[in-house]
């Protein structure tokens, strides 16, 4: 296979661990904190996992290693969509079984959870995975989305380990995979099979996070990643002088990611879908806020700028919430194929006329032909809109741009508008690991033996001070029950990972919030350029806004 000289370059690096980390897996000991509860439902939360709820935070520091010496046979699974630093995961976790005792065993279960259920699996070798560290995506071993929740797969997950002699396993995911995790965790302790679970807190979407995980490993490159390119983008605006470029980007629940590449870029325009649910913003008024940038810009000569969009943000619009409700209402059922039976777009447009209120028609009626088409033509499985698949950057450019031919008519407005749009969302999840990405991966997956080493079940491998140098982190496990709360999922109460969205109240978008009036008028772009891998500390090992404004 031939490699790129940046690969080759990256297999050498050696990922920096935390201090106790480095002092030779005999020289760790543990420490216990208190016993911890969930963040809300506990009663709930308790009855739903008596033998791994409650269970105390712990954190490694140097120290006589007590625990017990044994041959460890691990299993490793790639869970959900990719994010950078999933390989060096995977890496730090082989280096510390191996550097324990080289008979020891990592199995990687291929393509997600599904692998551990059909016994498809490698074991993985020196040479194999050095093809891997420091490297981008998931190919490893491959990913998946299949739910590990009943007790048949359970009962097959059980046997699988039984028949390689396998004692933990470790699942690396998001926030839906490790709550997986969780319920795992409790099957094998409830059914004495002696097998540990422990789970690594993966999404570039940096909704799983909390007092105790810090950062969502991935989330920083794909952010640096994105902001690069958007960086670009804004110099060739400002070289050019006549466009206006709308950037959606990933985040569907959460604006974390619109709110970074915002921090880092400094565009004219940044939409917060948080805000936007506070505020109970309509299309219409959000379009205006656009405009009101477009219109003042011109008003300098400037025809130019750069909005972000969160990927997610129409469904925290409340009459779009609304209308989308409407619309899965309208084609439910059989109605759905009375709808595509009928011949032309007038047709449809008639039949949705008829079915809609007069407020949500309203609401439709304001939407460019070809989003209106898109909510009705895209269904999920279960026969819903599937709002991730909306073009919301041609959306609101459309949007603004009726505003601006009202304002021009009102002789409010006499600029220069030409949209153009993208999507960054694929081009971050399986980029090269930044330094950070490489070191917080490499960390989480070594510290996932310790926990497996010790004993623990059902806990979540745990790094944090992360906005200091590595050597400074600390490296722990804390039980994932304390992350978790009851929600309603097709039509059942299920124990769920609660999901952390933008603090309105905190540092970050604070910052965002007391410098975008200036940005939305002048050009105080930033051009972030690309991630650097050698050099200066300050300019290689940097982590996120995010985080160094979290942790001020």
């Amino acid at each position: 296979m031939e490699i790129s000289s940046l690969q080759k370059a990256r297999y050498e690096y050696t990922p920096k661990l935390p201090e106790m980390l480095r002092n030779g897996i005999a020289d760790i000991s543990v420490k216990e904190g208190e016993a911890t509860q969930s963040v809300a439902d506990q009663e709930q939360i308790k009855a739903l996992f008596p033998n791994t709820y409650g269970k105390k935070e712990i954190v490694f520091q140097a120290g006589k290693n007590t625990s017990e010496a044994k041959k460890h046979a691990v299993g490793v699974i790639l869970s959900g969509g990719q994010a950078p630093g999933g390989h060096n995961v995977v890496c730090g976790l082989y280096d510390a079984l191996k550097s324990t005792n080289p008979e020891n065993e990592l199995f990687g279960f291929k393509n997600g959870p599904s692998g551990l259920i059909d016994d498809d699996y490698l074991v993985f070798t020196d040479e194999y995975i050095n093809e891997y560290r420091n490297t981008g995506g998931f190919d490893i071993i491959g990913s998946g989305r299949t739910k590990l929740e009943t007790d048949e797969q359970f009962a097959i997950a059980v046997e699988v380990c039984k028949k390689h002699g396998i004692t933990a396993i470790v699942i690396i995911g998001g926030d839906d995979s490790n709550t997986n995790a969780a319920v795992l965790a409790e099957y094998f302790a409830s059914h004495n099979t002696g097998i540990q679970v422990i789970g690594c807190p993966k999404t570039i979407d940096g909704d799983l996070k909390n007092e105790d995980i810090e950062c969502s490993f991935g989330f920083d490159t794909a952010t640096k990643t994105y902001s690069e390119l958007i960086g670009n983008i804004e110099r060739d605006a400002n070289s050019a002088k006549k466009y206006w470029h709308f950037i959606k980007v990933m985040g569907r629940s959460a604006s974390h990611v619109a709110l970074e590449c915002a921090l880092e870029t400094q565009p004219n325009i940044c939409l917060i879908s948080e805000e936007v649910a506070e505020k109970k913003m309509s299309l219409s008024q959000i379009a205006d806020y656009i405009a009101d940038s477009v219109e003042k810009r011109a008003a300098k000569g400037m025809n130019f700028g750069v909005a972000v969009i969160p990927e997610g943000v129409v469904e925290f619009v409340p009459e779009f919430s609304v209308l989308i409700n409407e619309i899965n209402e309208l084609l439910a059922g059989s109605k759905a194929d009375e709808f595509n039976s009928l011949p032309t777009w007038n047709d449809k447009y008639a039949f949705i006329e008829k079915g809609l209120t007069k407020e949500s028609m309203e609401v439709f009626s304001i939407l460019p032909q070809g989003i209106q088409q898109q909510l009705f033509l895209e269904r999920d499985p279960h026969g819903n809109v599937q709002v991730s698949l909306i073009e919301s950057e041609k959306l609101f450019s459309a949007l603004v741009a009726d505003k601006l031919a009202e304002r021009k008519a009102a002789r409010t407005y006499n600029g220069k508008f030409g949209a153009l749009h993208h999507f960054f969302g694929y081009e971050g999840r399986c980029a090269f690991p930044s330094n950070f990405d490489s070191d917080y991966c490499y960390s989480l997956g070594f510290n996932a033996f310790m926990l497996i080493q010790y004993g623990y079940n059902g806990y979540l491998s745990k790094i944090s001070n992360l906005s200091k140098p590595a050597s400074q982190w600390v490296a722990g496990g804390m039980p994932i029950t304390k992350m978790m709360n009851m929600e309603r999922r097709h039509g059942e109460d299920k124990p769920v990972i609660k999901k952390a969205l933008v603090e309105l109240d905190g540092k970050p978008f604070k910052y965002f919030e007391a410098n975008r009036d200036t940005w939305a008028v002048e050009t105080c772009f930033v051009y972030p350029g690309a991630i650097q891998y050698y050099g200066p500390s300050d300019v290689c090992d940097i982590t996120t806004r995010t985080l160094a404004l979290e942790k001020e």
